[in-house]
């Protein structure tokens, strides 16, 4: 028995690529599409507010290092001649 895909997997990818549109079958846009952007965005908050909270992995409001002591002063020796 031969399958449609004759063993190659980039025969079985042209043949999924073909029916992808099938998936709309079941999932209706006008249904299930702001349901489905709304819990990808609250996902996206989620990911975002875990990663965040990592100790040393968020923006943060300081200011640089303020110099201790002021650099010491430069001698500028030019050759004679």
């Amino acid at each position: 028995m031969q399958t449609p895909f004759h063993g190659s997997p980039w025969a079985y990818a042209q043949v999924a690529k073909e029916q992808d549109y099938k998936i709309w079958l079941v999932v209706n846009p006008s249904t299930w599409l702001m349901p489905i952007f709304i819990a990808l965005v609250v996902l996206a908050l989620l990911v975002h507010t875990v990663a965040f909270a990592i100790p040393g992995r968020a923006w943060t409001n300081h200011k640089a290092p303020v110099a201790v002591a002021a650099p010491a002063e430069v001698v500028v020796v030019t050759p004679a001649g």
